[in-house]
């Protein structure tokens, strides 16, 4: 049985590990919301950490330390929130089996919205090269759906922390000056979002009831862009021209097959979204998702040349 809520505002359980992404939704939330923090394994130290700190300074934070294998702990924070999200590291996909069946036992979350945050994995293409990187997700995907749980899904796409630095280049932590290697033919387009955004996104979710039972997709114009289109704008900003050396379909996936797991990663991530275009291929149906910055137009966000304009 859960805690009685309606005479509040919604409670909101931020359940992982994954420094970055628990950090952001946190950071996201705490001026309007009453939100519960969960850490869920030892290697959660970093993200304790910053949980803890922000909550010496914002008392509307519990923070509740556990694991996701504790059903105990894991039944007492759960009956006292309606939303939960789940921000674990990709690794730990399968760790939200028993937070998914605690769930389903309470009877009274009313949004969960699962760890994803990235490509829509039921739409990628390269189950044969990713190491079951996406066909995880899926299943956790089909797994929520089974038990009727009311759900969201979070498709933002690359985060700008993610190859973007680099301009796409695997390996690089800066953008080139001089020459620069575009995959494909280049204009296949990818999607790029801050990760403070899409916390901000995340959370205009949790009560809406235009997006239950839907996928959140991030696809602002100034967001999706090709290799070529990329490289232009970083041309534009720092006023030269770039040798481009342009890399087949072939070659990439010589690459990947020759580079070992888990390093080949970032190419593999690249042939799927800048050769593929797993990011962009399809429409949005509006019968099961819609565009995060369509139906929220007062959220601010950084486009991709704003991003850039950091790193001139």
């Amino acid at each position: 049985m859960c805690s009685n809520l309606t005479k509040r505002r919604r409670q909101r359980l931020c359940i992982g590990f994954h420094f970055n992404k628990s950090n952001r939704l946190i950071t996201a939330s705490m001026h309007s919301f009453s939100f519960l923090f969960a850490t869920s394994s030892p290697s959660a130290a970093p993200a304790t950490a910053a949980a803890n700190s922000m909550a010496e300074s914002k008392s509307k934070i519990l923070i509740i330390g556990g694991s996701l294998h504790d059903e105990e702990i894991l039944i007492e924070a759960l009956k006292q929130v309606e939303v939960v999200i789940c921000a674990v590291a990709s690794k730990q996909v399968h760790d939200q089996k028993p937070l998914i069946s605690a769930i389903k036992r309470i009877g009274c979350i009313k949004r969960f919205i699962p760890s994803e945050f990235g490509s829509d994995p039921d739409r990628t293409t390269v189950s044969h090269l990713d190491h079951n990187f996406y066909s995880r997700k899926s299943e956790i995907r089909r797994l929520v759906e089974s038990q009727g749980i009311p759900y969201t899904y979070i498709c933002c796409n690359f985060y700008t922390s993610y190859l973007l630095p680099s301009l796409v280049q695997p390996g690089c932590q800066a953008p080139p000056q001089d020459n620069v290697t575009i995959f494909g033919d280049g204009n296949v387009r990818g999607v790029f979002m801050k990760e403070s955004d899409v916390a901000a996104f995340t959370i205009s979710t949790m009560d809406d009831p235009r997006t239950l039972n839907k996928t959140l997709y991030l696809r602002p114009p100034g967001n999706t862009v090709s290799m070529n289109e990329l490289v232009t704008i970083w041309e534009e900003k720092i006023g030269k021209k770039l040798e481009r050396n342009y890399i087949s379909e072939e070659e990439l996936l010589k690459r990947i097959q020759e580079t070992p797991y888990p390093e080949n990663m970032q190419m593999v991530f690249i042939y799927s979204v800048f050769v593929k275009g797993d990011q962009t291929y399809y429409d949005i149906n509006s019968s099961n998702g819609v565009e995060g910055t369509q139906l929220y137009p007062h959220v601010e966000y950084t486009t991709v040349s704003q991003f850039l304009d950091k790193l001139v």
